[in-house]
């Protein structure tokens, strides 16, 4: 049976779901389509041909080559295509987007033929997804003397690539739509249990909030034709939890506009709204599309006379609607002004910060990565020619103010920037292009990865980065068919790229499916680093770590570089003693319920939190940084003393050594290169040449929070308070109570110890706990399921080995066997310990979750509405979040623990430990030790 039918045969199917034919990737099956095309009599041919020119996907996928090479025979007039002219198939050519259609570019434009090449050319200078191959054929043509090779090069020195395209229109005609009250998760607009799709464009489109949402979009479009259909989370913020390309890509599918007429369901430039703006790393998302998105500020604080807030009965500011944005509603946008305005003019609010020079150039190229590769292609070529290349992007913002210090953050950018004034040094609010140090990708949002590498044309990683890891701990809980499909795939492509994956494609090393953040945390070995990864939560204890989309990471694997500005900073600070019953978690939590109370306002949001708990290695305060994705905050940065970052760098090179060991090293030899980079590092400590990154005593923040250790006397929990009147106040993690508000009343379904905010020494905690009870009580019963999926594989080892993991065997019903893999995601528990995969598990929500409607304790990060746990039909699901000592207490009784009962459970257990770094650090280790 020949590809091509069994193509045919996958379109019935498809049909079925009401799909189009999936776009073309496989070179085999578009060689067997071209093959058609060429038989005038074949009865496939009509089909083939459409498919060829409008279904094949463009960049490095193999199917793109085969296009690519067909299309030059076509222009030589080595093969007869009746309805593909020469002219149409220089117009297909440059929708390929680089790779071999640049390839075949420049052949024809530096071959022999003067008529083809001075059309070669001209697609040419409209190409950027252009590498070293490409360019250094173009420089050797120009040293040859080739007059074309120099006409392309003084076109690309002059940008014409970018200044031809049309700007952006002056006025845009919106009408609106709201997707929901209150934050918009993207787990609303890419749900995670729907990972699996996200490379299928067209499928994964449907998973868009609703079948009914889809359905009124459409409707507002049929019903304000020339209109864009804006998405606005209502007294909310949109995109908060995650980048989500995905979740962007679905936006886009549904309300923007098609990027090339030759490939499918590939859209930008959707427009997305939110109250109190857009998170900061789905902005960053949006940026890549070519997207808007506004801070509507259609909501505000009801003052009395004296200008303070009028509280309600809660406590809360009343809020006064400014204008209406209710679905409907027909608004402009005037993007020169920089307004918003209603449908006859009147202004509504300023929006200049989503025009800044920057975005408008992502806005008019179509996105983010064209601007990239034409600013360096645009360098390149002006080097070449040896002239100066005139000013026309947007010139860098440099911000730099005289006398004033710089933070930990703003010192990390002016070391890593480039392309900056020389010597000039820069502060929050500048435009800075970073190297960046470490990048990583996640199995959920690799395949897109993937996609955009190959769009791109990128074949290998930038040698620039200095550690690249693919991790497979999203899926890891349930290896089914749809696992057993793309992991493989995903990990060959990405260690053929140059990454270290967590699987091996040669078969040789165990599987290790631990959790990205840990790793990547691990094998950052430089608290100068800059880290990029795909996944909000790629906050590192060590440099500082910014939580991508897809796409941004594939730039960084690509070129080494990131663009944004340099963040404004909170400071955040400790005092007092931490309670010896209480748990590190506490103090985070009671960080967001202090800083509230503080200052009012979410002042994390959008900014960098500079932390300082220089006494925890980098394992415990990553507990801390982790959360900060939670607290809306763009990245954190924490601030160590000397002697705990060489702890924690000497931790991180074990680490990476086991990683050696166990056959993970990457044929570029990547993990002993990081090993090296921390011995240097841990040299110049020692030295005293560079020590511990500190922020200068005159730095300038936007705000400082100041943490009382004395007030935190018991647990708290953060409740998704799902019945809260006022829906915006629902599944956002700032309402923080004390376990005492529940009156040990609040009924448990489940307990979840596991994802990145765990340590080895929670899961220790979990054995203790165990061994405690069972003194108390004799035989410990379980009155709720206990899940516990430590999040890595290394822990569990140690754990084997210091005698905790014979304690939780003892107690579980349970126990993952990666011979045996589960291939079916479990739908009910019982009351049992389950120890399952090291992995992501119920914090993720793709594969498997707690049962509709349960009350879920976890240490997850996720309480958002559906992601641990969907609602039932008479009651709503929650997934709340607490420390490890208080799920484990809560499972076993079923319900919330009383401080009495807390406190016996964890009497004589070394718990997660903090002193202040102002303060002589505490004697005793955490149990992670």
């Amino acid at each position: 049976m020949s590809l091509y039918t069994d193509y045919l045969n996958e379109i019935e199917t498809r049909k079925e779901q009401g799909l189009s034919p999936k776009p073309i990737d496989d070179g085999a099956l578009a060689k067997e389509i071209i093959d058609q095309i060429r038989d005038p009599q074949n009865e496939h041919r009509a089909d083939s041909l459409n498919y060829f020119i409008y279904n094949t996907l463009p960049g490095t996928t193999s199917a793109a080559g085969e296009k690519a090479s067909f299309l030059k025979e076509i222009i030589l007039g080595e093969a007869d295509v009746e309805e593909i002219s020469q002219d149409f198939a220089f117009e297909l050519l440059s929708h390929m987007k680089g790779g071999p259609s640049v390839e075949v570019l420049l052949d024809l434009a530096l071959g022999d033929d003067a008529a083809v090449a001075g059309k070669a050319a001209e697609v040419l200078k409209t190409q950027v997804f252009l590498y070293d191959a490409d360019t250094d054929r173009l420089k050797a043509a120009l040293e040859d003397g080739n007059t074309v090779a120099r006409d392309i090069l003084e076109s690309y020195a002059k940008a014409e690539f970018f200044t031809k395209l049309p700007d952006i229109d002056e006025e845009i005609e919106i009408v609106t739509y709201v997707a929901a009250e209150g934050d918009i998760s993207t787990d609303l607009l890419s749900p995670g249990n729907q990972a699996h799709s996200r490379a299928d464009r067209e499928l994964h489109g449907k998973c868009l909030i609703s079948e009914k949402a889809q359905q009124e979009i459409q409707d507002l479009k049929l019903q304000h034709p020339g209109k864009r259909v804006m998405l606005i989370a209502e007294k909310g913020t949109m995109g908060v939890g995650s980048s989500r390309m995905s979740g962007v890509n679905n936006v886009a599918l549904w309300t923007g506009k098609q990027a090339s007429p030759y490939v499918p369901f590939v859209n930008f430039a959707p427009i997305v709204a939110g109250t109190n703006g857009i998170s900061p790393i789905f902005l960053t998302t949006v940026g890549v599309t070519g997207g808007i998105g506004l801070d509507l500020k259609n909501w505000v604080k009801k003052v009395d006379e004296d200008g303070n807030a009028i509280l309600n009965n809660d406590g809360n500011p009343i809020l006064e609607e400014k204008y209406s944005v209710a679905t409907g509603t027909v608004l402009k946008i005037n993007t020169k002004d920089h307004k918003l305005l209603s449908e006859d003019g009147d202004e509504l609010v300023d929006v200049s910060s989503s025009f800044t020079p920057q975005k408008v150039e992502f806005m008019k190229a179509g996105g983010s990565y064209a601007i990239v590769f034409g600013k360096k292609l645009q360098t390149f070529a002006a080097e070449t020619l040896g002239v100066e290349a005139p000013l026309v992007f947007a010139p860098s913002k440099e911000i730099s103010h005289e006398g004033q210090g710089l933070t930990a953050v703003e010192k990390i950018f002016n070391k890593n920037a480039l392309g900056t004034t020389p010597g000039k040094t820069l502060h929050a609010g500048s435009d800075v292009r970073v190297k960046v140090n470490i990048v990583g990708s996640q199995d959920t949002t690799g395949l897109m990865t993937m996609q955009e590498l190959e769009a791109m044309a990128a074949t290998v990683v930038a040698p620039s980065v200095d550690g690249a890891y693919q991790s497979g701990c999203h899926t890891a809980s349930v290896w089914d068919a749809k696992a057993q499909a793309n992991t493989p795939r995903l990990m060959k492509f990405m260690n053929d790229f140059g990454l270290v994956t967590g699987r091996d494609p040669k078969g040789v090393y165990h599987s290790m499916t631990d959790v990205i953040h840990k790793v990547l945390n691990d094998i950052t070995v430089d608290d100068w680093s800059v880290i990029i990864g795909g996944d909000s939560h790629t906050r590192m204890s060590k440099g500082v770590a910014f939580g991508a989309d897809s796409g941004t990471v594939a730039l960084a694997l690509a070129t080494g570089e990131a663009s944004m500005p340099i963040p404004e900073s909170v400071k955040v600070t400790f005092k007092g003693k931490m309670a010896d019953h209480m748990d590190f978690r506490d103090v985070v939590h009671a960080t967001q319920a202090q800083m509230l109370d503080q200052h009012g306002d979410n002042v994390f949001q959008g900014r960098v939190i500079e932390v300082h708990i220089g006494t925890l290695l980098a394992d415990q305060a990553f507990t801390f940084t982790d959360w900060t994705a939670e607290m809306k905050a763009k990245a954190s940065v924490c601030i160590s003393n000397d002697e705990t970052l060489i702890g924690s760098l000497e931790l991180a090179k074990s680490r990476i050594q086991i990683m050696i060991d166990k056959g993970m090293e990457h044929e570029n030899g990547m993990l002993q290169k990081l090993i090296n980079i921390a011995d240097a590092r841990i040299a110049e400590i020692k030295s005293g040449e560079k020590p511990a990154l500190q922020p200068d005593d005159n730095a300038k923040y936007f705000a400082e929070v100041v943490v009382d250790l004395d007030q935190i006397v018991e647990p708290m929990i953060a409740d998704p308070d799902v019945h809260n009147a006022d829906v915006s106040k629902r599944y956002t993690h700032d309402t923080i109570r004390p376990i005492s508000y529940y009156n040990a009343e609040k009924h448990v379904d489940l307990g979840f110890v596991g994802s990145c905010m765990v340590h080895k020494g929670d899961i220790k905690i979990v054995a203790q706990m165990l061994k405690n009870l069972e003194k108390e009580v004799g035989k410990v019963e379980f009155k709720a399921p206990l899940v516990v999926a430590a999040p890595t594989y290394n822990i569990i080892d140690e754990l084997k080995e210091e005698g905790d993991w014979e304690v939780l065997e003892k107690y579980s019903g349970f126990e993952f066997d990666d011979l045996f893999p589960k291939q079916n995601a479990r739908t009910e528990y019982e009351n049992i310990l389950y120890l399952e995969r090291p992995g992501c598990n119920l914090c993720m929500g793709n594969q498997e979750k707690a049962a509709k409607g349960d009350t879920v304790l976890a240490t997850s990060t996720r309480l958002f509405q559906g992601r641990v746990v969907a609602d039932a039909p008479d009651k709503k699901g929650e997934s709340l979040l607490a420390s490890t000592p208080v799920v484990v207490l809560s499972a076993i009784l079923g319900r919330t623990p009383n401080i009495d009962e807390y406190k016996t459970a964890v009497e004589g257990i070394d718990l997660t430990k903090f002193a202040p770094s102002t303060e002589k650090p505490a004697g005793t280790k955490s149990a992670h030790f």
